[in-house]
């Protein structure tokens, strides 16, 4: 996975990344299988502690 200094542009050109309808959880990781508040990036790295392992490029 490409690194930035700001990892919240890394989901928005992840081809797995999504904006849902929902408003309560508005952003979604296709790999992951998750709708969120936050970015998927986050939430994966609160849980994991790790990076995202599924980035890929639109």
């Amino acid at each position: 996975m490409q690194q930035t200094k700001n990892s919240r542009a890394i989901c928005s050109n992840c081809k797995y990344f999504y904006i849902t309808w929902d408003r309560a959880l508005p952003y979604g990781c296709k790999a992951m299988g998750f709708k969120s508040k936050t970015m998927p990036y986050m939430v994966t790295r609160q849980i994991s502690q790790t990076d995202c392992q599924s980035y890929e490029v639109k």
